[in-house]
């Protein structure tokens, strides 16, 4: 009489570009999730800014946003007390005109970073969801 083993069951696996590529794609949260996807064109890609915003440098990919065009916004960082002496932003304007697009770069934040931001920007702005060039969701400060 022989035994008969119980056959050992495989798992499919992804291939490594798929699984790459995966790993890339983000998702827009309300806050409830683990990983938040920022577009940045402006102050927030500067080093100086990231250690004093979030105590770290970001890393993230190069990407673009259509049909937006960067026009002039109100002073900068309010926290300092001194909005009428900063210098104007740049803020996003949606033209919803295919031709315009702003290139920035993807910034990957927890949700206590996402709320540092907001503090950041959110005076004379707004934070949307929009998809990218890439195709990538991603939150986004436009003017309010």
């Amino acid at each position: 009489m022989s035994t008969v083993l119980p056959r050992k069951r495989t798992i499919p696996r992804r291939s490594t570009a798929r699984r790459s590529r995966m790993g890339t794609l983000g998702h827009v949260s309300d806050g409830s999730g683990t990983a938040e996807s920022l577009f940045t064109y402006g102050a927030l890609q500067a080093p100086d800014v990231q250690l004093d915003t979030f105590g770290r440098l970001l890393g993230g990919e190069d990407d673009a946003l259509t049909g937006f065009r960067l026009a002039d916004g109100e002073g900068g960082d309010e926290r300092d007390g001194h909005l009428a002496s900063a210098p104007r932003r740049r803020i996003l304007r949606q033209t919803g005109d295919p031709l315009d697009r702003v290139f920035g770069r993807v910034v990957h934040l927890s949700p206590v970073e996402l709320d540092a931001a907001d503090e950041y920007l959110m005076s004379g702005a707004r934070r949307i969801s929009v998809v990218l060039a890439s195709g990538l969701s991603a939150w986004v400060y436009v003017a309010a």
